[in-house]
């Protein structure tokens, strides 16, 4: 099997080159934002230096603010396997949800229930929350502590047919990488009228993502966890859109994807977001032959090059996640959190270590240069479940394309070394 190009990936990322006490950095702080590629930099950069301008003008800037718009939702498109007006930028996902959550509450009456999950990231827990203040029943999914994973059997009792508007699901969990099956969640929301509203945002930086085949109504995304800026998208299934009434300004275009844009959108933003999928697309181009024979048929373009782009890393990515879990697990001290063995997952390593708080471990590794998260990553209702949050958290390990196993090896040992500190 051919193998993935490493050296080539990191090669593109200037980051890569920091130094921290003689040491370069390790960068597992990915699931709370990916580093760039240079040609992401670029891109944004380039936009502000020579072509910066609102749009719908009749000068030159102007109209190349308008093309380069247009050129970041067809990118878009590429990535999530829809059309390119059915994806809508924001200024991040939590304030789309907002956005969409209040378009829905507009049909909703007292009585009516939104079905929303404990292992969700609070940005698709919060926003359908708020609306008990209207009178609108929220109702939970419990996840099993033990496995990090949801009650399915209490999913399905809990949607109701004529009951239940809306299920709002992640597809992976931010804080330990738990994916969950979001095809068969929308399809158990559509067989009883429902909305589904799936939150991709950690997701989308680790698998490839079909929204077609998932058959939802909403799926939601940044550009930040994939290599881009800080910039939101949402997909809404065109058909869906239409029956809503989404908060707009008369002066505002009335079609999608605009009529869910509200005012000026961060133009250096989606140049980097274009930019951002143009380098998952050049990683698929690079690795074609290593992703060959998992390729769905039908493909083409920069979306079959995107597609096997995220098979690539995730191939790459895979063992080396279960070699970090097996090599901390047998640390004395340290527990892992996760979904059990042959569940679907991300290459996100979430675990604790006795006599350190997740905050002073993550700091003592940073000394080091090993960049970890703590926390609850505001996936809180988990950590909660968890019994965590009184000790500060997790400790997250987030793996990317351009890192390596000897890295993997340094956080390994310095991690052995705070564990031994404390015995």
């Amino acid at each position: 099997m051919p193998q993935f190009d490493v050296a080539y990936v990191r090669s593109r990322f200037p980051a890569l080159k920091r130094v921290i006490d003689g040491r370069p950095v390790v960068y597992l702080d990915g699931p709370g934002g990916t580093q760039t590629p240079q040609s992401v930099v670029d891109a944004v950069s380039g936009y502000l230096r020579a072509h910066n301008a609102n749009i719908h003008g009749l000068f030159a800037t102007s109209e190349e603010t308008d093309a380069m718009v247009l050129a970041a939702h067809e990118a878009a498109a590429d990535l999530l396997g829809c059309s390119w007006d059915e994806v809508s930028y924001g200024a991040n996902m939590t304030t789309l949800t907002y956005l969409l959550s209040e378009a829905i509450a507009r049909d909703l009456r007292s009585g009516d229930e939104i079905v929303i999950t404990e292992l969700d990231h609070e940005a698709n827990r919060g926003p359908w929350l708020r609306l008990q203040e209207r009178g609108i029943g929220v109702r939970e999914v419990p996840v099993d502590p033990a496995t990090c994973t949801l009650d399915w059997e209490a999913l399905e009792n809990l949607v109701r047919p004529g009951v239940t508007r809306v299920l709002a699901i992640g597809y992976a969990s931010n804080a330990v990488g738990t994916v969950n099956d979001v095809a068969r969640a929308a399809a158990l929301a559509r067989s009883a009228g429902a909305l589904s509203v799936i939150d991709a945002v950690h997701y989308a930086a680790h698998g490839p993502i079909d929204v077609r085949t998932v058959d939802c109504d909403f799926l939601l995304c940044s550009a930040y966890k994939f290599f881009g800026p800080h910039v939101g998208l949402m997909y809404a299934r065109r058909a869906t859109t239409q029956l809503l009434e989404p908060l707009r300004l008369v002066t505002q275009e009335q079609e999608p994807p605009w009529i869910w844009e509200t005012g000026t959108l961060n133009h250096e933003g989606l140049a980097g977001a274009g930019a951002a999928v143009d380098f998952v697309a050049d990683l698929g181009t690079h690795h074609l032959k290593m992703a060959a024979d998992r390729l769905p048929a039908g493909l083409h373009g920069r979306r079959r090059a995107v597609v096997a782009g995220m098979l690539a890393a995730e191939a790459y990515e895979r063992p080396l996640a279960q070699w970090l879990r097996a090599e901390l697990s047998d640390i004395p001290g340290v527990r892992v959190y996760g979904p059990p063995k042959g569940h679907a997952r991300t290459s996100t390593v979430a675990f604790t270590l006795e006599g350190f708080s997740a905050g002073e471990a993550c700091r003592a590794l940073g000394r080091r240069g090993l960049f970890l998260w703590d926390g609850h990553f505001f996936a809180h209702r988990l950590v909660e479940r968890l019994g965590l949050l009184a000790a500060g958290g997790l400790i997250r390990a987030g793996l990317a394309p351009y890192t390596t196993e000897g890295e993997l090896q340094r956080l390994v040992a310095a991690v052995a070394d705070l564990a031994k500190a404390v015995r």
